[in-house]
């Protein structure tokens, strides 16, 4: 599965994954008033890939096939304490 990952204009570190051929139109209104213009920051073949830095791919191909999208949050305070513990 081939999907396009873009970058928030008015959220730092949110990032936002949908289906390579999503038409912007068919996400959700709110989602998109929030979120500004996406910023697209590149291609990822999901196929190719067994996991990813920061998001559970097996969560983000279950969410792309069941809402059309996924909105990566930045990470809290804990969480990147954790990553820099390797846990």
């Amino acid at each position: 599965m081939m999907c396009s990952i873009y970058k928030s204009a008015k959220k730092p570190d949110t990032y936002l994954y949908v289906p390579f051929d999503t038409d912007f139109e068919d996400l959700p209104e709110g989602l998109m008033s929030v979120w500004g213009e996406p910023e697209l920051v590149m291609h990822l073949d999901l196929a190719k890939r067994e996991q990813l830095a920061l998001v559970d791919i097996n969560e983000l191909k279950s969410k792309l096939d069941e809402e059309g999208y996924y909105l990566q949050m930045p990470p809290s305070q804990e969480e990147l304490a954790q990553l820099i513990k390797g846990k």
